[in-house]
């Protein structure tokens, strides 16, 4: 029986999201700590704790980071990356994921892939959760993922650059030809972050299939 991951992201996704999920799922904090352990950064913390949503109990994950300088760039962020001891599935996927935001933001500012840089998709916080949710995505080895609808929000986001319509221009490349709406939600509910790692690990999209549910927990 073939084990699929199916990710309802009726409220928008971003990357912290996705680490709540995953970690809520029954992914051991203490995997996502030791990946990012590997990788040539500090002064980052992680937390996780139940939270209440509207009455249905959540996992809220939390990563702290030092406050940045300017984004970074293709180079920066793949040194990063391989500069740790991350698993071979783990650093393919974070690398793909990242130059997918990286060609998406050349794409929205009409400028070449490797003079563009990352400002909050280049964090140090989104660093860590791609890398998390791409080692989460590891523990769990589903057979496919399939992922619903995205939900975008409506209205405006405040960026590096200015205030920009949701979804933000590198959002709305990332997601072309991809099953999205508005979901009648204000404010921006799915981040560029959150967009590229679903898009790059999603293997088809549409509503729940016919499946046993079981949990990890």
């Amino acid at each position: 029986m073939k084990k699929i991951l199916y990710v309802d992201a009726f409220a928008g996704a971003s990357g912290d999201m996705i680490l709540g999920a995953l970690v809520g799922l029954g992914v051991p904090l203490k995997v996502i700590r030791e990946a990012v352990d590997t990788l040539p950064v500090t002064g980052w913390k992680l937390s996780s704790r139940r939270v209440d949503r509207q009455g249905i109990a959540a996992r809220l994950v939390r990563v702290g980071t030092p406050a940045e300088g300017p984004g970074r760039g293709w180079k920066a962020i793949s040194k990063i990356l391989r500069s740790g001891r991350l698993e071979k599935p783990v650093l393919d996927r974070a690398l793909a994921v990242f130059r997918s935001l990286l060609e998406a933001e050349a794409e929205v500012h009409g400028r070449p892939f490797e003079k563009v840089h990352l400002h909050e998709a280049g964090a140090l916080d989104a660093i860590i959760d791609v890398v998390g949710a791409c080692a989460g995505l590891h523990y769990l080895d589903p057979d496919r993922i399939l992922v619903s609808p995205l939900v975008t929000g409506s209205g405006t986001v405040r960026c590096q650059h200015g205030e920009y319509p949701v979804p933000a221009p590198a959002t709305a490349c990332l997601i072309q030809g991809v099953p999205s709406d508005s979901g009648g939600l204000d404010g921006e509910r799915l981040t560029p972050t959150g967009a590229a790692i679903l898009t790059k690990v999603a293997d088809g999209w549409g509503t729940m299939p016919a499946m046993k549910a079981v949990s990890y927990t």
